[in-house]
C-alpha cells in the first residue's frame, strides 16, 4: 500500500522528540510489526502539516525532506484531486512544505517548490517574501510582494504586511514603510492592532521617530506589545525621559506591563542614571514576583552599575541561582566603570579558572579595564586566550586590544591589531587614532584621519577629540582650528567641553596664551573647569604668571576645593623666582585644607610593575635610579635639550 511505503521511509529519520505525536502507543514493541500488518493509515494532512512545521522551527532538514521525496514517489497523497476538501487538505501540506524550506532549506529548493505548486494561497505568497526578506534578498522579497499584487488571485493580509513591516529596520528603508502604511489605509487594515505594532517599530527603526509616535497616538486600540514596542523604540533613540514618562502612563491605563516592559524601563533608568526611578521598578517586580528573571537581573544589576551602586548589583548577582554569560558579562562591566579594574581582573581569572565559557563580551568589557599602570603581560595572556578561542573577527574584542596594547605602551601590537583587523567601524579607526595621539604621533594620527574618510568611515565627536590632541601635541596649530572648523561645519558635530579644553591647550602649548584666552571668551558656551585647567596647565608649560592668575582665579570658583590651582600657580611663581607669592599659594592653600594629590608614574619589569611618587626613596634600588637619572640629565643638557619647548611637527597627510 502507498500509505505503508510512506511509514516506513520516515521511520529512520524522525526525532525522538516527534514519536509521541506520531506514534501515541504505550510501548515501542508497536513500531516493528510485519510489513503485513502496517496501518492503512498512518499519517493525514493535519500530522503532514504539523510534522512539516515541527521540522521547519526545529531545523531538521533530513526529515523534512524525506517527507518531500515520500510525496514525489506517491504523488496521490499531495496533488489535488476533484473534491474540494482534499484540495485545501493539499494546499495546507504544500504551505507547511515550502514553511520547512524556507526556514532550514535553501532559497533555490523554496523557489522551485513554489514553481511546482499546483495551486497558491496568501500564505504561500507570505512564506515566498518572509523567506527572502529574512536572509536579506530584499529585491526579491519585495519582488515577489509585488508579482502576489498582481496575480489578482491571492490578495495580500495583515501577515503580509507585518513580515515586510518587521525587514525594514534600516533609514533606506523609509519610503518602504511610508508606502506599506498608506496600503494600510487604503486597504482598511488601520485597525489591525499588530500591523499598528508593526508600524511603530519599523518606523523608529528607519529614524522617523515623528511619524512612529504618531501611529501610537491614532490607533484604535493599544495591547502591551504596543506599549512595550513604543518604549522600547524610545529606549532605543536614547529618548529616556520620554520612554519613562509613557511608561507610568501605561501603568495608569488598563494595559499591565509585562516583563519587556519592564526590562526597557530599566534601561531607561540605566541611560538617565536614575537611581530613584530604577529603584520603584525593582520594588514592582519584587511585588509582582518576577525580579528573578534572567534578563531582568542583569537590566537590574546595569541599572544599579550605571547609577554608581556597584554593591546593590554585586548583591543581585549573589542571589542569582543560575548564572549565565549575560549576568557575568554585565557584573564585570559594572565594576569596570566604576573604578574597580583590579577587581574586575581577579574577577575574570576567577571565571576563567572555574571553566565558564568565556565569551567576545567578557574579553571586550575586561580590556576595557586596562590602563596605564597594567601589566602587559596580562594583556597578551588575554590576547592570545582571544586567539585561541577564535574571536579574532569579533571587532569588539580588537578594538579593545588596540586600547590594552596602547595604554599599556605597546604601540606598534596596537597598529598590528588594527591592520589585521578585515572589519572595522568607526570605534576601530577611533581607538587607532587615540593610540597614535596618546603617543605623540600626531602625524600618523592624521594620516589615519584621512584614511577613514577614504573607506567611508564618518567621524565621530571622539575622533576630533583625539585629532586635536594629536595637533596640540606636536604644535599643528592651524591644524587643529581647521579640524575644529569642520567638525561643525562638514560634519554637524557640536564640539563639546573636551574639545574646547584641547583646543586651549594646543594654542596653550605653542606659547599662543592671549589668543587662547581670546578663544574661550568667545565661546558660545560657558567655559567649565576642563577650559580653565586646561588654560592653567599651559600658564604653567609657559611660566606666564598674569594669564595663570586669572585662570586659576576662574578654576577655584569652578571647583573650589580642587588643588588644581594653587599648585599650578606655586609651580609658576617658582619658574619666575617670586618666591614670597609662592609662599602666599602655599599658604592660602593650607588654610582652607586643600592636600596636593600625588602624582605617580610606573614601569614594568619582568611582569612585576614598580610605581614611584615624587622625590620617592622607598624603593630598593632608589639610589642607583637616581645616579643614572642625573646621568641622563647631565646628557640632555649638553645635547641643548631645553624643558617645555614645543616645536611644531610638519606631516604630510
Amino acid at each position: 500500500m502507498k500509505s505503508q511505503s510512506i511509514f516506513t521511509s520516515l521511520i529512520p529519520h524522525i526525532p525522538s522528540c516527534f514519536s509521541s505525536i506520531l506514534f501515541p502507543f504505550k510501548t515501542p514493541k508497536l513500531y516493528q510489526f510485519p510489513s503485513s500488518n502496517l496501518p492503512k493509515l498512518v499519517l493525514n494532512h493535519l500530522d503532514l502539516s504539523l510534522l512539516l512545521s515541527l521540522s521547519g522551527k526545529q531545523g531538521f532538514f533530513l526529515l523534512g525532506s524525506s517527507i518531500h521525496a515520500s510525496f514525489i514517489k506517491n504523488p496521490e497523497n499531495i496533488y489535488p484531486i476533484e473534491d474540494f476538501k482534499d484540495s485545501n487538505n493539499a494546499l495546507v501540506v504544500w504551505n507547511s512544505l515550502l514553511g520547512m524550506y524556507s526556514r532550514c532549506g535553501t532559497l533555490t529548493d523554496l523557489t522551485k517548490l513554489f514553481d511546482e505548486m499546483p495551486m497558491r494561497d496568501t500564505i504561500s505568497w507570505n512564506t515566498m517574501v518572509s523567506g527572502f526578506l529574512r536572509t536579506g534578498k530584499f529585491d526579491e522579497g519585495f519582488a515577489y510582494f509585488k508579482q502576489m499584487r498582481k496575480s489578482g488571485i491571492c490578495w495580500f493580509d495583515q501577515a503580509t504586511l507585518t513580515t515586510i513591516l518587521s525587514a525594514c529596520d534600516r533609514v533606506e528603508f523609509y519610503h518602504v514603510v511610508k508606502m506599506m502604511h498608506g496600503l494600510v489605509f487604503s486597504n482598511g487594515y488601520e485597525k489591525e492592532i499588530s500591523v499598528g505594532n508593526s508600524l511603530i517599530t519599523s518606523y523608529f527603526r528607519c529614524g522617523c521617530l515623528s511619524s512612529g509616535r504618531q501611529v501610537f497616538d491614532e490607533m484604535f486600540e493599544r495591547n502591551v506589545i504596543t506599549w512595550t514596542a513604543m518604549i522600547s523604540s524610545l529606549v532605543q533613540n536614547e529618548l529616556y525621559e520620554e520612554s519613562l514618562e509613557l511608561f507610568n502612563q501605561m501603568r495608569s491605563g488598563p494595559v499591565c506591563p509585562n516583563s519587556l516592559t519592564y526590562l526597557s524601563s530599566l534601561m531607561a533608568c540605566s541611560g538617565l542614571q536614575a537611581l530613584t526611578g530604577g529603584r520603584q521598578i525593582h520594588s514592582l517586580l519584587w511585588k509582582l514576583g518576577i525580579q528573578s528573571e534572567v534578563c531582568i537581573e542583569s537590566s537590574l544589576m546595569d541599572m544599579y552599575s550605571k547609577c554608581g551602586q556597584v554593591n546593590d548589583a554585586w548583591k543581585i548577582f549573589e542571589s542569582i541561582q543560575d548564572l549565565d554569560e549575560v549576568s557575568m558579562t554585565v557584573i564585570l562591566m559594572g565594576l569596570a566603570q566604576n573604578g574597580f579594574e583590579e577587581e574586575a581582573k581577579r574577577f575574570f581569572m576567577k571565571m576563567f579558572e572555574s571553566g565558564i565559557e568565556i565569551d567576545p563580551n567578557m574579553l571586550s568589557a575586561v580590556l576595557g579595564v586596562f590602563s596605564e599602570d597594567t601589566s602587559l603581560s596580562l594583556g597578551k595572556q588575554i590576547h592570545s586566550l582571544s586567539i585561541k578561542r577564535n574571536f579574532g573577527f569579533n571587532s569588539y574584542v580588537n578594538n579593545g586590544l588596540i586600547n590594552m596594547y596602547s595604554k599599556c605602551g605597546d604601540l606598534e601590537e596596537s597598529a598590528k591589531v588594527f591592520s589585521r583587523m578585515s572589519q572595522r567601524n568607526s570605534i576601530s579607526w577611533n581607538s587607532m587614532i587615540a593610540a597614535f595621539a596618546r603617543h605623540g604621533d600626531g602625524c600618523r594620527a592624521l594620516q589615519l584621519y584621512e584614511e577613514m574618510r577614504s573607506d567611508g568611515i564618518a567621524p565621530t565627536d571622539i575622533t576630533f577629540l583625539s585629532l586635536l590632541h594629536a595637533c596640540s601635541h606636536v604644535g599643528l596649530v592651524e591644524k587643529g582650528m581647521e579640524l575644529l572648523k569642520s567638525m561643525t561645519d562638514v560634519y554637524g558635530i557640536i564640539p563639546k567641553a573636551e574639545h574646547y579644553a584641547c583646543v586651549v591647550d594646543m594654542l596653550g602649548r605653542a606659547g599662543l596664551l592671549n589668543e587662547a584666552k581670546t578663544f574661550i571668551e568667545g565661546l558660545p558656551v560657558k567655559a567649565d573647569m576642563l577650559v580653565w585647567q586646561a588654560l592653567l596647565g599651559a600658564c604653567s608649560i609657559r611660566g606666564d604668571s598674569e594669564i595663570g592668575k586669572y585662570a586659576a582665579n576662574q578654576l577655584i570658583l569652578e571647583t573650589p576645593e580642587s588643588p588644581v590651582p594653587y599648585v599650578s600657580m606655586a609651580n609658576i611663581y617658582s619658574s619666575r623666582g617670586k618666591w614670597k607669592e609662592r609662599a602666599r599659594t602655599i599658604k592660602r592653600m593650607k588654610e582652607i585644607g586643600v592636600s596636593k594629590e600625588i602624582g605617580i608614574s610606573w614601569i614594568e619589569i619582568e611582569k612585576k610593575v614598580h610605581s614611584f611618587v615624587v622625590q620617592d626613596r622607598m624603593h630598593p634600588q632608589a639610589e642607583l635610579m637616581y645616579g643614572i637619572l642625573e646621568e641622563l640629565l647631565e646628557l640632555m643638557l649638553e645635547e641643548g635639550y631645553v624643558p617645555g619647548n614645543v616645536t611644531p611637527t610638519k606631516c604630510q597627510t
